[in-house]
């Protein structure tokens, strides 16, 4: 019997030996690029001296993380980074779940394809390059706003780079434009795979449009949405820096509506270089999103545990 399970277990490797050895470059990736970085936590936790190097450094206890919560500008920089995630969250599900279900309802291959490219085009463009397309847009002496749009309803020029109350809606314009694309993408994926089955026997019952995506697509597709909001609420201490950095073009002026965390410990790193200061805002942020993964995923599973990412 034992023997028997040997051979059986020896030929499942056999049968699988081509998609283990398809698995090693991404495991090799995977243990380099993520769990060996792990290391240099400690460096949180030091004095860090480029001489004496990481293990060599004076220990400093919690010192490196008193400049998050000592600045007075620890209120800010929090509130600006919870709030713009929050807003982002919630407002990129309902348009890319929205968007999502409307690409189900075109038929035409061509046209799918067309769509589905031009939706996802924005995720795949540089944030560098999406600055100065806002620039474009938003340039006092040159923008498309300044000089075309605004005139014909006879508003004068604003200078947007010097006004920080319109920045929030700008950013959050920019984001969404950018990133709704590859969630509309999974989510249309998770559509498409729901079995046809259900809507043909909903349109027999006399379901009409509407009422097929509320009573079918939706909670079949409620698993994905959970999951990858999830995900996005285990980094709601982490920014986009090129939105916050490149996109207002690092604008003193706008800095109290654009400042969030990484742009912060950014310009702290540029000047004082201290590069202790940075793992500990690094390790902050990793602990307080790996916390609220859990809490969130406890939340989703009193109410469905089917819905939970474990």
């Amino acid at each position: 019997m034992t023997k028997s399970t040997a051979d059986k277990r020896k030929s499942k490797v056999r049968k699988s030996g081509v998609l283990l050895l398809m698995m090693l470059p991404g495991i090799f990736y995977l243990v380099i690029n993520n769990y060996l970085p792990m290391f240099g936590v400690v460096i949180a936790f030091k004095d860090f001296n480029y001489t004496k190097g990481i293990f060599g450094s004076d220990w400093v206890g919690f010192k490196n993380f008193e400049y998050l919560f000592k600045t007075s500008d620890a209120f800010v920089i929090t509130r600006n980074t919870i709030l713009y995630n929050g807003v982002f969250i919630i407002l990129n599900l309902f348009i890319a779940v929205g968007l999502a279900v409307l690409l189900n309802e075109v038929k035409q291959r061509f046209l799918s394809r067309f769509y589905q490219s031009v939706i996802l085009l924005p995720y795949l463009i540089s944030m560098v390059i999406i600055g100065y397309l806002t620039f474009a847009v938003f340039s006092m002496d040159s923008g498309l706003l300044n000089k075309s749009i605004l005139p014909m309803f006879g508003i004068s020029e604003i200078s947007w780079y010097s006004e920080a109350k319109y920045w929030p809606y700008i950013l959050t314009f920019v984001h969404s434009w950018k990133s709704a694309g590859y969630l509309c993408v999974i989510y249309l994926a998770a559509i498409i795979g729901i079995d046809q089955e259900y809507y043909e026997a909903a349109t027999i019952d006399g379901a009409g449009k509407w009422r097929q995506i509320k009573s079918i697509t939706f909670p079949l597709i409620m698993p994905v949405v959970t999951v990858m909001t999830l995900l996005q609420i285990g980094r709601i201490f982490y920014s986009d820096f090129g939105l916050f950095y490149q996109v207002p073009l690092n604008t003193g002026a706008l800095q109290s509506t654009t400042n969030v965390i990484d742009t912060y410990v950014y310009r702290a790193l540029m000047t004082l270089g201290d590069i202790g200061m940075s793992s500990a805002a690094g390790l902050y942020q990793s602990l307080v999103g790996f916390v609220l993964v859990f809490i969130s995923n406890y939340v989703v599973k009193k109410f469905n545990s089917d819905n939970a990412l474990f």
